[in-house]
């Protein structure tokens, strides 16, 4: 409850007037993230539910992390392998795949979720948690040696691209993630394609099987 009366307390700073107007979607965003937003749907024939738009894009977010686990496990075993080493054991293939993979995600995220944030503001839009969903499927997509400078590149077209020239979330036609993702494909093929990007050799960089 203190967490909450301290969002409310702030709330005129970025309300319509305030001295931090500019940044209410990056307070919006924060607020309805830590709680669930006050305003309810009031007429037939909706569910009245607590969980909103936002909560659902978490959840599923929160859905593709097994994904997520099983391709950090399956990056170690393969380098192992690659090595000619005996399977290292679940903890140390989880371990190195995550050491490839939090890098790149990382970067999908701080970077789209600029772009995300800086559109809201000159829109005066809320920040929409679809971007979880779409950074991390984004991330999934690419092999662990591609350039942290191509990924940052990549989720700029997808994001901005792909989705706000558009009009932002709801209205854009093609999915940012896959938008990124094929950008990167006709951009930088010799990084993204082929059978050896996605196997760490020997001497840490991609290497066939």
């Amino acid at each position: 409850m203190a967490k909450q009366h301290f969002f409310e307390k702030i709330a005129p700073l970025f309300e319509k007037g305030g001295k931090l107007e500019k940044l209410f979607p990056l307070y919006e965003a924060t607020a309805t993230f830590v709680y669930s937003p006050r305003f309810v749907t009031a007429r037939p024939s909706h569910v009245r539910d607590v969980i909103d738009l936002k909560r659902v894009m978490i959840l599923v977010w929160m859905a593709v992390f097994p994904a997520m686990f099983a391709g950090w496990y399956f990056v170690g075993a393969q380098a192992a392998q690659a090595q000619g080493m005996a399977d290292p054991g679940l903890i140390a293939n989880l371990w190195f795949g995550a050491k490839l993979h939090l890098p790149i995600y990382i970067v999908t995220f701080a970077v789209g979720i600029a772009w995300e944030v800086l559109f809201c503001i000159v829109r005066k839009h809320e920040v929409s948690e679809g971007f979880f969903v779409t950074s991390i499927l984004f991330s999934l997509t690419l092999p662990p040696t591609i350039p942290l400078w191509q990924v940052a590149i990549g989720i700029s077209f997808g994001v901005v691209l792909g989705k706000e020239v558009f009009g932002g979330t709801g209205r854009n036609f093609v999915n940012p993630a896959l938008a990124a993702r094929a950008f990167l494909y006709f951009a930088y093929p010799a990084q993204i394609s082929g059978d050896k990007v996605w196997v760490v050799g020997p001497d840490g960089y991609s290497g066939a099987t």
